[in-house]
């Protein structure tokens, strides 16, 4: 039996890991210089964080000036009974959905769109209202971001 308990994380962690938030790139000698501690520290914290699966990767975050060409929104989807995982299959094949969320409340999933054009988002909605089990979509098109932790 597996524990899938999320890992035990102390402030120190958070405060690697808040850091690493703001600047993913920032190299180990200046992480342990803003935290005040060791080099080797941060480093065997890192690993420990990575093996847990606390931290899964380090990417690239787009420029706000790059998303705005284009547009992004959110799609509440409602499915019908038992066609949840061909529905998750074929929506995975699009590659305008940048996440696809399973969730409680109104909606059965919540997926995240990026389309270069309205037009390209009308026809991409069009193509995930065709997908046999989908019974209603509803979407909100991201006119700004507030917050990003991303």
């Amino acid at each position: 039996m597996s524990d899938t308990r999320p890992p035990a994380l102390d402030e120190m962690d958070r405060q690697l890991i808040a850091a690493l938030q703001l600047n993913a790139r920032e190299s180990v000698a200046m992480l342990a210089r803003q935290l005040g501690i060791a080099r080797t520290t941060v480093t065997s914290r890192l690993a420990r964080l990575e093996k847990n699966g606390v931290i899964t990767g380090y990417g690239v975050r787009l420029g706000q000036r790059l998303i705005d060409g284009g547009l992004q929104a959110y799609v509440g989807i409602t499915v019908q009974p038992r066609s949840g995982k061909e529905v998750v299959r074929r929506l995975s094949a699009m590659v305008q959905v940048q996440q696809l969320c399973a969730v409680s409340g109104e909606f059965d999933y919540v997926a995240w769109l990026r389309s270069d054009s309205p037009e390209q988002l009308d026809q991409l909605l069009d193509q995930i209202g065709s997908v046999e089990g989908v019974e209603k979509t509803t979407t909100s098109i991201i006119l700004s971001s507030k917050v990003d932790r991303g």
